[in-house]
């Protein structure tokens, strides 16, 4: 951290009374933000160091839309938008992730989950979420092409051919019209296992707190299914991955299935696409190599959902361009 960064976030705290406080670094993420957990007393409180291009404008926004709706989401003790820091309440250390370690029985939890997802259906209706980007045609490619730009030349050694990701784009334009399949709803476009946690002493909905929700979208419903268990950091059974979709369709059965079946494909494979490519991106660009363990499960988890029928444009493209025998774990230097 620069001096002048430091300098910033120490008169921020001071600003805010917590000048005197203890700090201590936790585990980052995969973005450029920084957390630092705050000791004041008997009191504790959560830094986030959010320097641009992060937005911490977007995580204000959200969190007020969810916290109006009856989520919980960290409230805001102190927020300067321009330097990008905010002082958060602290939800603790009861991560998903935490207590599945810990030998915690895994199917409550993502059925709480799943029903989470159920009442952000039932609870933000379309109309409300006027305020929130889209989730685009620009957006999707945006994504993919993280794979073309990063993945395939971190295994192929050299950049790829203009007719392999001409025909890639193409694919993925042809099965693009299946998210029109399904309505549009809040897409929280991280919901996983590491942003999920328990609270003590709450109960229902309220016992489940959200992080990280800074690039939600409106979106097809269902993507956030995907992501819980399509996780790229953990294994989730097919039988607990069914078990969870028929848990989610049978709540909201204005849902066609066949239309969310296929929607939920896309969703998966443009969401493990896009993880390739942001993996070998952490590993050349930001040096950051602990990622590639995961590369082999997201492969799976994208191969499983390419076996939809509707996929098939963006099957035969993998087929024919990165078969198996190619779908390597990019090295690290």
């Amino acid at each position: 951290m620069s001096t002048a960064r430091a300098g910033e976030i120490a008169r921020f705290l001071a600003g805010a009374g917590w000048g005197g406080a203890a700090r201590r670094p936790l585990t980052g993420d995969a973005s450029f933000r920084r957390y630092e957990r705050l000791a004041r007393g008997d009191e504790t409180a959560i830094l986030m160091d959010a320097p641009p291009p992060e937005n911490v404008g977007r995580f204000l926004a959200v969190a007020e839309l969810l916290r109006e709706a009856g989520f919980a989401v960290p409230a805001i003790r102190a927020a300067d938008d321009t330097a990008g820091l905010l002082l958060l309440e602290d939800f603790g250390d009861d991560t998903y992730t935490r207590l599945l370690a810990r030998g915690e029985s895994e199917v409550p939890l993502y059925e709480l989950a799943t029903d989470l997802l159920i009442e952000l259906r039932r609870r933000l209706p379309i109309e409300r979420l006027s305020a929130l980007p889209l989730f685009d045609e620009a957006r999707m490619i945006e994504g993919l092409n993280r794979f073309i730009e990063w993945y395939w030349p971190a295994v192929e050694g050299a950049p790829a051919p203009a007719a392999a990701a001409e025909s890639f784009f193409a694919a993925w334009h042809a099965v693009l019209p299946l998210w029109e399949r399904v309505p549009a709803g809040l897409v929280h476009y991280d919901y996983h296992v590491d942003n999920l946690i328990m609270l003590a002493g709450r109960e229902g909905m309220a016992a489940v707190g959200l992080l990280d929700f800074q690039d939600a979208m409106r979106g097809p419903v269902g993507f956030d299914l995907v992501s819980l268990i399509d996780d790229a950091r953990r294994d989730v059974s097919p039988a607990l991955g069914a078990r969870l979709v028929e848990r989610y369709l049978a709540a909201l059965p204005d849902l066609d299935r066949d239309g969310f079946s296929a929607a939920y494909a896309l969703s998966g494979a443009q969401r493990d696409t896009r993880i390739l490519g942001n993996f070998a991106r952490l590993l050349k660009r930001d040096g950051k190599p602990g990622y590639l363990v995961h590369v082999p499960r997201v492969w799976r988890q994208l191969e499983a959902q390419l076996r939809h029928p509707a996929l098939a444009p963006v099957a035969s493209w993998f087929a024919q361009h990165m078969p198996p025998a190619r779908r390597r774990t990019p090295e690290a230097a």
